[in-house]
C-alpha cells in the first residue's frame, strides 16, 4: 500500500521537465554541496558511466558544474548551480501546488484520517530509510 501511494502520488504531483534521477542528484548535490561524482553515483546507487553522462547533460542544461577540489587539485567535484537550485526550487513549489490542489476536495474526515496516517507513518518511514541507510557498523554496534 505504500509503494502504490507513493506512486500514485509522485506521479500526479511531479513535473516531467526533469527525469527522477536527474532530480534525485541534483536534490543531493543541493543538499549536501560539491561532491566527488564517484560519491554521487554510489549514494545514488547508480554505475559511474551512467552518473558521467548525468552529469554532462545537466552542465549542458546548465544546471551542475564541475569545480575544483580545494583539497585535491587533480579531483573534480560535482556542484549545483543557481540555475539548478532554481529548477529545484521551482520543482518543489510546483509539487506543493499541486498537491495543494489535489487536496482541496478532500472531506474533513478524509484530511483527519490522512494526517493522522502522516503522523504516524512519517516517523517509522524515517527511521526504516535512516536504518537502511546507515553503515553496516552501526547497525552491529545498535544490536551488540
Amino acid at each position: 500500500m505504500l509503494e502504490q501511494a507513493s506512486i500514485l502520488t509522485t506521479r500526479h504531483i511531479t513535473s516531467q521537465a526533469l527525469s527522477l534521477t536527474s532530480a534525485l542528484a541534483l536534490s543531493r548535490l543541493n543538499r549536501e554541496g560539491p561532491i566527488r561524482l564517484t560519491t554521487l553515483a554510489a549514494a545514488e546507487g547508480i554505475a559511474q558511466p551512467s552518473m558521467t553522462q548525468l552529469i554532462q547533460r545537466l552542465e549542458r542544461q546548465g544546471l551542475a558544474t564541475r569545480i575544483n577540489d580545494p583539497e585535491d587539485g587533480r579531483v573534480a567535484l560535482v556542484n549545483i548551480t543557481n540555475a539548478g537550485r532554481a529548477v529545484m526550487d521551482d520543482r518543489r513549489r510546483d509539487r506543493r501546488d499541486r498537491l495543494a490542489e489535489l487536496l482541496k476536495g478532500v472531506s474533513p474526515e478524509d484530511e483527519a484520517a490522512l494526517t493522522l496516517a502522516a503522523n504516524v507513518a512519517l516517523p517509522i518511514i524515517r527511521r526504516l530509510v535512516h536504518d537502511a541507510t546507515t553503515p553496516a557498523c552501526s547497525q552491529t554496534a545498535k544490536t551488540a
